[in-house]
């Protein structure tokens, strides 16, 4: 079992590296994607808006999916999808073209997202052990391969589909061959979880509330650094247009650093602990990028925001599935993940809107307050956190000292 554990674990972080690169291939890319559609300034707001619309939609049916099948299934067929959608992105030429393949995508996200957090946090409870921080690390660090191919194909002006076709040429069938050892978890206690008449009411939103709002504000952080940070540089610290690229690069490897050697932190001080300390460094800076007297400091501002973001979407999944896991059995914690997966669009959706508008209405500087507030918020809920089974087995009680950390063997 030890071995097939440790399969299941290296597949799926194979899934979630390859959903790293994906995503910020088309992030990355939007310009060109404008450029080669002729989308206008005043439509392309639309088009962004409707990729996590939508990845909410799949991560909704996902949860009902999952009651009949497999989520490894899921996540095998839907990865698939997402290649070759962002292929299908890059290779269009009419508008029509371009809004099919990137519902396609948004659709497919919210089922791939759902599905490989699902696995996550059931590999998770089988080891017994912390380790949903490193599939988010392989996350990261495939973002920032796709992020530096993207820069690769911007700079030899390379046309998008010429970028695309190489990674999904290798990442597809790689994907596909290591799907065949994912790990689905313990599918006892899912009829309970969908409720009376398998209408999905079981595992209910009061549970899941202090949960679903630490997702939403940690993802209006992300996105806040993620849309803002260059402009903030440049415009309001007086950096220049090079500089003001940096922070995000900085940020996207700080948040891999903090999710790499994550896990040891929550086996060693606890899953509480850990998150409470990354909302604070979170909060620290933000307010060190709103007080920022020059673009350095900013900088150092946008590093802490990466150490301290990084750890709480891990820890939120492994919550919720350890929560409906003891309210309901084991199978009842992919319908957690899946509803708690929206928020994560929430967020998204929320966080760069919400900025601008400040920042308009009001001054930059004062908008980056608020993000800093909403992920303080998450202190307030740290509690929700307490017993992960990553610590204590999936049991109720708290071990002594000298077993915390222990788990079976794996990677």
């Amino acid at each position: 079992m030890t071995d097939v554990l440790r399969r299941g674990r290296a597949s799926l972080a194979f899934g979630f590296f390859a959903q790293g690169v994906a995503f910020a291939l088309l992030v990355t890319r939007i310009p060109a994607i404008q450029d080669r559609y002729g989308v206008s300034d005043a439509l392309l707001p639309v088009f962004l808006a409707a990729v996590p619309i939508l990845a909410g939609v799949g991560s909704v049916a996902t949860e009902r999916l999952v009651r009949r099948v497999r989520p490894s299934r899921v996540l095998r067929w839907s990865q698939p999808v997402v290649l070759l959608s962002l292929l299908g992105a890059g290779a269009g030429d009419r508008m029509v073209v371009l809004a099919v393949a990137l519902s396609v995508f948004g659709l497919a996200v919210g089922a791939l997202d759902a599905s490989m957090n699902m696995l996550g946090v059931s590999l998770q409870r089988a080891y017994g052990r912390s380790i949903m921080l490193g599939f988010h690390a392989a996350y990261s660090l495939g973002g920032i391969l796709g992020a530096s191919l993207a820069w690769v194909g911007a700079h030899w002006d390379l046309a998008l589909w010429v970028s695309y076709l190489p990674v999904v040429v290798l990442l597809l069938p790689a994907a596909l061959v290591g799907s065949r050892w994912y790990v689905d978890g313990d599918r006892s206690g899912a009829a309970r979880a969908a409720g009376p008449g398998g209408g999905g009411a079981g595992v209910g939103f009061k549970l899941l509330l202090p949960l679903c709002l630490v997702m939403t504000f940690a993802y209006i952080g992300d996105s806040t650094v993620s849309n803002w940070s260059a402009k903030y540089l440049q415009d309001v610290l007086g950096s220049s247009e090079q500089l003001a690229t940096v922070p995000y690069n900085v940020y996207m490897v700080t948040t891999l650093v903090g999710r790499a050697v994550g896990d040891f932190g929550v086996r060693r001080f606890g899953a509480v602990a850990v998150v409470r300390s990354g909302a604070v460094v979170a909060a620290v800076g933000f307010a060190v990028v709103a007080g920022a007297p020059g673009a350095w400091v900013g900088m150092l501002g946008f590093t802490l925001l990466g150490l301290g973001l990084c750890v709480l979407v891990p820890q939120t999944f492994a919550a919720a599935g350890r929560l409906a896991t003891e309210k309901y059995g084991p199978g009842a914690s992919d319908a957690a993940v899946a509803r708690l997966n929206v928020f994560n669009y929430v967020g998204f959706l929320i966080g760069s809107p919400l900025v601008g508008a400040l920042g308009d209405a009001w001054s930059y500087r004062g908008a980056m307050l608020v993000p800093m507030v909403l992920v303080l918020v998450t202190v307030v809920y740290a509690r929700s956190f307490e017993n992960q089974p990553d610590r204590y087995g999936g049991g109720h009680e708290r071990p002594r000292t000298a077993d915390v950390g222990r788990g079976s063997n794996g990677l």
